[in-house]
């Protein structure tokens, strides 16, 4: 086995085509099945099928992916880390974010991030704060920022923010809803509520808050999608409990307005996380430092005053 048909593995895996693959590494169709098929001959096992869609890994090719994926990321981050310096940084960055850091800071970092290295690329995927952190395990990502799991990990975990979650209602919305509120006072408004569904990190947070001061929430949809959630907010009486950070070009734009929450502040802490072995490169340092910086000042810009001796009476706390 060498590392030259790994590489021609992992890059057909990837791509899902051999026309692609072959695209992508520079060489002809012909001579990257050709080490395909000599790389199945040596471990005996079948790794894709051919199919109209492309080339379909096997149960073999999917584990083979699995186990080879992070050592190709390691031997390219040594590489890369070689080659750079103080006035050139080079590599890949790989790393996962919750739905509220892409929709909140991601285009403005990438953009300034981009223009400062432009030898680096950076590949993001987003999910849920458990996949993330399961990838980063697995090594399909370098890192990834997420909500602070409650349980203990096996990985290095860094803070990055304690972000404040407020309700999110309609420019245009129509019900007396109170620019601070109590969680209680909240739950006695019978709003129509969107919430993430109960697998969502955002959801056990609100869940966790709730619990503590015997409050129910009952919501009317339970939809994970950020995007839909805030258009559904924007154009109905709807509302939501979301981070600031999620929707702070709403808000400046006025379409929506944020309601804070005093009576318990909904805060969330996000972390990033990132394997004890395999050592961060330069460039994904560099852009998890540039998204924590984008965080923290847009926590700032939308952060509310504190509350005075008169609020306890007006709120009923």
């Amino acid at each position: 086995m060498e590392f030259r048909q790994i590489h021609y593995f992992i890059s057909l895996f990837e791509e899902g085509t051999v026309t692609r693959a072959a695209h992508r590494l520079n060489i002809v169709q012909p001579a990257l099945s050709m080490q395909i098929a000599r790389l199945e001959e040596q471990i005996g096992q079948q790794l894709f099928e051919r199919s109209k869609r492309g080339m379909v890994p096997t149960a073999a090719g999917r584990e083979m992916y699995r186990l080879f994926l992070p050592i190709m990321r390691d031997f390219s981050n040594a590489h890369a880390q070689l080659l750079s310096n103080d006035d050139a940084i080079r590599g890949q960055v790989s790393i996962g974010l919750i739905a509220s850091i892409t929709e909140g800071v991601l285009a403005d970092t990438l953009g300034v991030f981009s223009s400062q290295y432009p030898d680096v690329s950076v590949k993001v995927a987003d999910g849920y704060t458990n996949t993330l952190i399961d990838w980063v395990s697995g090594g399909q990502l370098d890192a990834a920022i997420v909500n602070k799991p409650r349980r203990p990990l096996a990985l290095d975990v860094e803070h990055i923010v304690d972000e404040e979650m407020v309700l999110i209602t309609s420019a245009g919305h129509e019900g007396a809803v109170p620019p601070r509120l109590t969680l209680r006072q909240l739950s006695a408004l019978n709003l129509q509520l969107i919430l993430p569904t109960r697998g969502h990190g955002l959801r056990s947070n609100i869940d966790s808050f709730a619990q503590n001061e015997n409050v129910e929430l009952n919501p009317k949809f339970e939809i994970d999608s950020l995007v839909t959630t805030v258009n559904l907010v924007e154009q109905t009486q709807l509302a939501t409990i979301v981070p600031h950070i999620a929707v702070h070009r709403q808000l400046s734009a006025g379409s929506l307005r944020a309601h804070t929450i005093v009576s318990p502040r909904l805060i969330r802490q996000v972390v990033s996380v990132a394997h004890p072995r395999r050592p961060l490169n330069p460039a994904t340092r560099l852009f998890i430092a540039m998204l924590a910086q984008n965080m923290l000042l847009r926590r700032k810009k939308h952060e509310p005053e504190p509350a005075d001796a008169s609020d306890g009476a007006d709120l009923g706390a």
